[in-house]
């Protein structure tokens, strides 16, 4: 962080940080931030929104609870891309990110894919409001010697860093598990730099309806039918992986769904170009 402490401002007053010990250093007087095993912990929420404030303290201790992905049967760097160059949408980022791009990878999780597009020479800042995430996602960069991935601890409601940051602001999979998925597409959008990219994850609002039917069976029956997932099915997952997997699609306490018609207006009130989308 002190290498690039320009990248980085104040969540709470937006003014400039310095590097003090293990402490992050507000140049405005804000609250000192600490640094724990090695993560800066700059999450913060925005007290004048309640409402959002309630929903992201379920899924902080949800996810606290049970990290997602897991990194079971995932051992280093070698694993880690043979398993994104299978799954398909890992190896089209991979194959369309320049090499010393600047990403940040928002809602990284356990940061898998932080992680492997750090590989390749791009700087990656992985961030995420859970701590025991976090942790999985630094010591799997230590253990492996990837010096361009870095964890940050973030709301993204409440952004650590300067706008018009980064080449690639990436979110997979995270909007839909927030109280305002426009506010939070329209907090993390501005950390886009002038000609470059935003990709977003969201569960599709028809497309999520086979997943709802299965979660009913899932209650019902305690989780025994597992082989109705079809990931579950086809992956043959088991271990802390199921459990983890499991409990993000069918135990989480927030979720939201949307069309492309919606995010198609995101993008109209913020500026941005549609490219493409999948399906």
């Amino acid at each position: 962080m002190s290498e690039n402490i320009e990248l980085f401002n104040c969540p709470n007053c937006r003014g400039g940080m310095e590097i003090d010990g293990e402490k992050i250093i507000c140049l405005q007087g804000c609250a000192p931030y600490r640094i724990s095993e090695g993560i800066p912990m700059l999450f913060v929420q925005d007290p004048q929104k309640p409402s959002i404030k309630e929903v992201t303290n379920k899924i902080k201790a949800f996810y606290e609870k049970t990290p997602f992905p897991n990194y079971e049967g995932i051992e280093n760097i070698g694993t880690l891309i043979q398993k994104a160059e299978s799954g398909g949408f890992a190896k089209l980022l991979d194959d369309q990110i320049p090499y010393n791009a600047k990403v940040l990878d928002v809602g990284c999780g356990t940061g898998q894919l932080s992680n492997f597009l750090a590989a390749s020479q791009r700087s990656v800042y992985g961030v995420d409001l859970c701590f025991n995430s976090l942790k999985l996602a630094l010591e799997f960069k230590v253990r492996n010697e990837l010096s361009r991935a870095q964890f940050y601890q973030m709301n993204l409601f409440m952004p650590i860093f300067k706008e018009k940051s980064f080449d690639f602001v990436i979110c997979n999979g995270v909007l839909h598990h927030t109280a305002s998925p426009f506010e939070g597409f329209k907090s993390i959008s501005g950390l886009v730099k002038n000609g470059g990219y935003i990709m977003i994850g969201l569960y599709n609002k028809y497309g999520r309806i086979p997943n709802d039917l299965r979660k009913i069976i899932f209650r019902i029956f305690n989780n025994r039918p597992k082989l109705l997932d079809p990931r579950i099915r086809k992956s043959k997952i088991k271990g802390l992986k199921l459990h983890a997997w499991i409990n993000d699609q069918y135990h989480n306490p927030h979720e939201s769904r949307h069309t492309l018609g919606e995010v198609l207006q995101w993008f109209d009130k913020t500026g941005f170009e549609f490219i493409n989308s999948i399906p």
